[in-house]
Protein backbone atom coordinates (compact mmCIF):
# COMPACT_ATOMS: atom_id res chain seq x y z
CA UNK A 1 0.00 0.00 0.00
CA UNK A 2 1.54 3.48 -0.70
CA UNK A 3 2.08 5.96 1.64
CA UNK A 4 -0.89 8.47 1.85
CA UNK A 5 -0.05 12.31 2.13
CA UNK A 6 -1.82 14.42 4.70
CA UNK A 7 -1.89 17.71 5.34
CA UNK A 8 -2.05 18.85 8.60
CA UNK A 9 -3.00 22.81 9.07
CA UNK A 10 -2.41 23.60 12.63
CA UNK A 11 -0.75 26.37 14.23
CA UNK A 12 -0.32 25.16 17.94
CA UNK A 13 3.20 23.89 17.66
CA UNK A 14 3.44 21.38 20.45
CA UNK A 15 -0.38 20.10 19.43
CA UNK A 16 1.10 20.10 15.36
CA UNK A 17 4.36 18.05 16.46
CA UNK A 18 2.28 15.25 18.67
CA UNK A 19 -0.29 14.83 15.79
CA UNK A 20 2.82 14.43 12.84
CA UNK A 21 5.04 12.26 15.23
CA UNK A 22 1.43 9.86 16.00
CA UNK A 23 0.36 9.96 12.66
CA UNK A 24 3.99 8.87 10.99
CA UNK A 25 4.61 7.02 13.75
CA UNK A 26 0.78 5.28 11.77
CA UNK A 27 2.54 4.78 8.63
CA UNK A 28 1.26 8.46 7.07
CA UNK A 29 3.30 10.99 5.84
CA UNK A 30 2.59 14.46 7.66
CA UNK A 31 3.01 18.00 6.08
CA UNK A 32 2.69 20.72 8.59
CA UNK A 33 1.85 23.87 8.27
CA UNK A 34 1.17 27.07 10.88
CA UNK A 35 -1.15 29.09 8.28
CA UNK A 36 -3.27 29.04 5.34
CA UNK A 37 -0.24 30.51 3.18
CA UNK A 38 2.16 27.85 3.77
CA UNK A 39 -0.97 24.96 3.66
CA UNK A 40 -1.72 26.21 0.05
CA UNK A 41 1.81 26.23 -1.21
CA UNK A 42 1.45 22.45 0.32
CA UNK A 43 -1.51 21.63 -0.86
CA UNK A 44 -0.43 22.61 -4.96
CA UNK A 45 3.11 21.11 -4.69
CA UNK A 46 2.32 18.08 -2.86
CA UNK A 47 -0.28 15.00 -4.21
CA UNK A 48 -2.15 15.42 -1.00
CA UNK A 49 -4.65 12.43 0.06
CA UNK A 50 -6.01 14.24 3.24
CA UNK A 51 -6.64 17.61 4.60
CA UNK A 52 -6.51 17.95 8.48
CA UNK A 53 -7.76 21.95 8.99
CA UNK A 54 -7.80 23.95 12.51
CA UNK A 55 -10.40 26.64 11.91
CA UNK A 56 -8.69 29.30 14.02
CA UNK A 57 -5.13 29.96 11.87
CA UNK A 58 -3.35 33.02 10.77
CA UNK A 59 -4.05 34.74 7.41
CA UNK A 60 -7.33 32.89 6.66
CA UNK A 61 -9.45 30.65 8.98
CA UNK A 62 -9.96 27.26 7.98
CA UNK A 63 -13.36 27.43 6.66
CA UNK A 64 -12.37 30.40 4.09
CA UNK A 65 -9.02 27.92 3.14
CA UNK A 66 -11.35 24.91 2.04
CA UNK A 67 -14.10 26.68 0.55
CA UNK A 68 -11.62 28.13 -1.73
CA UNK A 69 -10.23 24.77 -2.19
CA UNK A 70 -13.32 23.31 -2.99
CA UNK A 71 -13.91 26.35 -5.46
CA UNK A 72 -11.23 25.15 -7.24
CA UNK A 73 -12.55 22.09 -7.76
CA UNK A 74 -10.25 19.84 -5.37
CA UNK A 75 -12.07 17.22 -3.46
CA UNK A 76 -9.41 15.62 -1.54
CA UNK A 77 -10.88 15.04 1.90
CA UNK A 78 -10.80 18.06 4.87
CA UNK A 79 -11.15 17.11 8.67
CA UNK A 80 -11.76 19.84 10.93
CA UNK A 81 -9.77 19.33 13.96
CA UNK A 82 -11.12 22.49 15.86
CA UNK A 83 -12.14 23.72 19.81
CA UNK A 84 -15.43 25.48 17.71
CA UNK A 85 -18.03 23.76 18.71
CA UNK A 86 -20.92 24.99 18.08
CA UNK A 87 -23.83 23.57 15.96
CA UNK A 88 -23.62 26.55 13.62
CA UNK A 89 -20.24 25.49 13.19
CA UNK A 90 -20.05 22.32 12.53
CA UNK A 91 -23.22 22.52 9.81
CA UNK A 92 -21.05 25.96 8.39
CA UNK A 93 -17.92 22.80 8.19
CA UNK A 94 -20.01 20.48 6.19
CA UNK A 95 -22.17 23.16 4.06
CA UNK A 96 -18.41 24.47 2.48
CA UNK A 97 -17.05 20.42 1.91
CA UNK A 98 -15.52 18.67 5.12
CA UNK A 99 -15.46 14.88 5.47
CA UNK A 100 -15.52 14.92 8.69
CA UNK A 101 -15.06 17.34 12.69
CA UNK A 102 -13.49 16.01 15.69
CA UNK A 103 -13.90 18.50 18.45
CA UNK A 104 -10.61 19.57 20.84
CA UNK A 105 -9.10 18.10 22.66
CA UNK A 106 -9.53 14.74 21.19
CA UNK A 107 -7.87 11.23 21.44
CA UNK A 108 -5.26 10.71 19.00
CA UNK A 109 -6.49 7.14 18.39
CA UNK A 110 -9.68 8.31 16.99
CA UNK A 111 -7.83 11.06 15.20
CA UNK A 112 -6.58 8.04 13.91
CA UNK A 113 -9.67 6.25 13.34
CA UNK A 114 -11.21 8.78 11.53
CA UNK A 115 -8.76 9.52 8.97
CA UNK A 116 -8.79 5.82 7.88
CA UNK A 117 -12.37 6.17 7.63
CA UNK A 118 -11.76 9.27 5.31
CA UNK A 119 -9.01 8.19 2.72
CA UNK A 120 -10.67 5.06 2.80
CA UNK A 121 -14.41 6.42 1.31
CA UNK A 122 -12.11 8.17 -0.87
CA UNK A 123 -12.39 6.40 -4.51
CA UNK A 124 -11.90 3.32 -1.76
CA UNK A 125 -8.73 2.60 -3.77
CA UNK A 126 -4.79 4.04 -3.69
CA UNK A 127 -5.17 4.46 -7.68
CA UNK A 128 -3.82 8.05 -8.17
CA UNK A 129 -5.99 7.87 -11.57
CA UNK A 130 -8.58 5.91 -13.12
CA UNK A 131 -9.14 4.19 -16.84
CA UNK A 132 -12.25 5.29 -18.56
CA UNK A 133 -11.34 3.28 -22.03
CA UNK A 134 -10.89 4.94 -25.55
CA UNK A 135 -7.78 6.54 -23.62
CA UNK A 136 -9.70 8.11 -21.34
CA UNK A 137 -7.95 8.63 -17.74
CA UNK A 138 -9.52 10.28 -14.64
CA UNK A 139 -6.79 11.96 -12.44
CA UNK A 140 -8.62 11.63 -9.01
CA UNK A 141 -6.35 14.00 -6.89
CA UNK A 142 -6.34 16.87 -9.60
CA UNK A 143 -9.45 16.26 -10.22
CA UNK A 144 -9.09 16.56 -14.36
CA UNK A 145 -10.40 14.11 -17.58
CA UNK A 146 -7.22 13.54 -20.21
CA UNK A 147 -7.57 11.83 -23.41
CA UNK A 148 -4.16 10.53 -24.85
CA UNK A 149 -2.33 12.52 -22.29
CA UNK A 150 -3.84 15.77 -23.20
CA UNK A 151 -6.42 17.42 -20.71
CA UNK A 152 -10.11 17.40 -21.72
CA UNK A 153 -11.84 21.08 -21.36
CA UNK A 154 -14.17 20.41 -18.84
CA UNK A 155 -15.97 23.31 -16.27
CA UNK A 156 -14.94 22.66 -12.69
CA UNK A 157 -18.89 21.34 -12.43
CA UNK A 158 -18.75 18.94 -15.19
CA UNK A 159 -15.40 17.61 -13.47
CA UNK A 160 -17.19 17.49 -10.05
CA UNK A 161 -19.89 15.72 -11.22
CA UNK A 162 -17.66 12.89 -13.31
CA UNK A 163 -15.55 12.14 -9.69
CA UNK A 164 -18.86 11.74 -7.93
CA UNK A 165 -19.91 9.12 -10.31
CA UNK A 166 -16.65 7.50 -10.47
CA UNK A 167 -17.37 7.39 -6.33
CA UNK A 168 -20.20 5.59 -7.02
CA UNK A 169 -20.18 3.32 -9.42
CA UNK A 170 -23.35 1.81 -10.69
CA UNK A 171 -25.38 3.52 -7.68
CA UNK A 172 -28.62 5.67 -8.27
CA UNK A 173 -27.55 9.46 -7.36
CA UNK A 174 -30.38 11.33 -6.97
CA UNK A 175 -30.55 14.79 -8.20
CA UNK A 176 -30.73 15.67 -4.17
CA UNK A 177 -27.63 13.79 -3.93
CA UNK A 178 -25.66 15.82 -6.91
CA UNK A 179 -27.08 18.87 -6.47
CA UNK A 180 -25.35 18.90 -3.03
CA UNK A 181 -22.35 17.94 -4.50
CA UNK A 182 -22.21 20.38 -7.20
CA UNK A 183 -23.92 23.98 -5.93
CA UNK A 184 -22.90 24.97 -2.71
CA UNK A 185 -24.99 26.42 -0.13
CA UNK A 186 -25.57 30.11 -1.67
CA UNK A 187 -25.97 28.95 -4.95
CA UNK A 188 -29.31 27.77 -6.54
CA UNK A 189 -29.30 24.14 -8.29
CA UNK A 190 -30.28 24.49 -11.82
CA UNK A 191 -31.88 21.29 -13.32
CA UNK A 192 -31.04 22.58 -16.79
CA UNK A 193 -27.09 23.06 -15.71
CA UNK A 194 -27.36 19.60 -14.54
CA UNK A 195 -28.56 18.28 -17.93
CA UNK A 196 -25.67 20.06 -19.76
CA UNK A 197 -23.22 18.79 -17.93
CA UNK A 198 -24.25 15.09 -18.14
CA UNK A 199 -24.21 15.50 -22.14
CA UNK A 200 -20.94 16.63 -22.06
CA UNK A 201 -19.73 13.80 -19.94
CA UNK A 202 -21.63 11.54 -22.39
CA UNK A 203 -20.21 13.20 -25.22
CA UNK A 204 -16.88 11.76 -24.35
CA UNK A 205 -17.21 8.71 -22.47
CA UNK A 206 -20.63 7.58 -24.35
CA UNK A 207 -24.11 7.82 -23.70
CA UNK A 208 -24.51 4.64 -22.47
CA UNK A 209 -22.14 5.16 -19.38
CA UNK A 210 -24.68 7.52 -17.86
CA UNK A 211 -27.67 6.40 -16.81
CA UNK A 212 -30.83 8.18 -16.80
CA UNK A 213 -33.32 7.07 -13.81
CA UNK A 214 -36.24 8.46 -14.68
CA UNK A 215 -37.77 11.17 -12.35
CA UNK A 216 -34.94 10.58 -9.74
CA UNK A 217 -31.36 10.91 -10.62
CA UNK A 218 -28.50 9.12 -12.77
CA UNK A 219 -26.35 6.30 -12.51
CA UNK A 220 -23.02 5.86 -13.94
CA UNK A 221 -22.58 2.63 -15.51
CA UNK A 222 -18.90 0.75 -14.90
CA UNK A 223 -17.89 -1.53 -17.30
Amino acid sequence: MAQQNILLLEDDLQLSDTVKQFLEYSGYALYPAYDALEAKDILYEQNIDLMLLDIKVPHQNGFDFLQEVRNEGNTTPAIFITSLNSVDDVTKGFEIGCDDYIRKPFALKELRARVEVSIKRNFGTQQNSIELGNGYLFDIKGVFLTQHNKRVALKNKEAKLLALFLKNPNKLLSYEDIFEVLWSYDETPSQGSLRAYINTLRQHLGKETIETIKNSGYRYAKQ
